[in-house]
């Protein structure tokens, strides 16, 4: 499958909210490179806003696991690992799996239709190209959860997803999805969540992060990743 390019979220913003749009999609999508060194002047010039937006930003980022800051040494990218890669997926696992239930126990018909509207958003955009096919990917998984009651808890689910997504870019065209059909797999999880069947529903979601996760430990296992990420340069 290919991974098309995240868009940025519509609606003006404040400057640092703008930069730190910007700066997470980079990091993200590998363009700011596992490690690399942020420097805010470069930054500053590439985005075409303020320093203080930039240091803002770069701030929000460290909370969200995306960006390192340096002891009197500015900020770097997040590096990444096996090890690394491995946590994300366990805490992903864990922690949606609470959210997919307590979203399920609290079900109700407004919950279902943004569920549908946002699987059908989702199925749209992929069959028709759409560059912001990953943006409604995101939708999708983040509507599932969307009633339950931690915002929290919410909050966690939608930065592992980020940090989960990083590795699928740093894969790029290794990433082969041949043998799945991606298609089913969200179709059967939106089926058990509106039958409010938590147990299948939880079974489904977490099985189709286990299945993308083997793909990419291979990958990382077999130093498929681009060399500055495995070494962090």
């Amino acid at each position: 499958m290919k991974i098309a390019e995240i868009e940025p979220r519509k609606g003006e913003g404040s400057a640092t909210q703008q930069a730190y749009e910007a700066l997470r999609r980079m990091i993200v999508t590998g363009d700011l490179k596992p490690g690399e060194k942020l420097k805010i002047d470069g930054l500053r010039q590439r985005l075409d806003t303020g320093a203080s937006p930039i240091r803002e930003a770069l701030s929000l980022l460290v909370s969200d696991n995306l960006v390192e800051r340096l002891d009197q040494r500015g900020f770097r990218t997040a590096e990444v690992s096996a090890e690394n890669f491995d946590e994300i997926l366990m805490l992903r696992c864990t922690l949606e799996d609470l959210a997919l239930r307590a979203s399920i126990a609290a079900a109700d018909d407004r919950w279902e239709e943004n569920v549908v509207l946002a699987h059908h958003r989702m199925q749209r955009a992929r069959d028709a190209g759409d560059p912001a096919f990953e943006d409604r990917h995101k939708d999708f998984h983040m509507a599932l959860l969307a009633n339950a009651p931690s915002p929290i808890l919410r909050k966690f689910c939608s930065q592992l997803y980020d940090l989960n997504i990083r590795y699928r870019y740093l894969a790029g065209s290794g990433l082969d999805y041949k043998k799945r059909d991606v298609v089913d797999e969200h179709a059967g999880i939106l089926a058990a969540a509106v039958a409010r069947d938590a147990d299948l529903a939880s079974e489904r979601l977490l099985a189709h992060y286990r299945r993308t996760g083997a793909f990419l430990a291979g990958l990382i296992g077999n130093g498929t990743l681009p060399a500055a990420a495995q070494a962090g340069a």
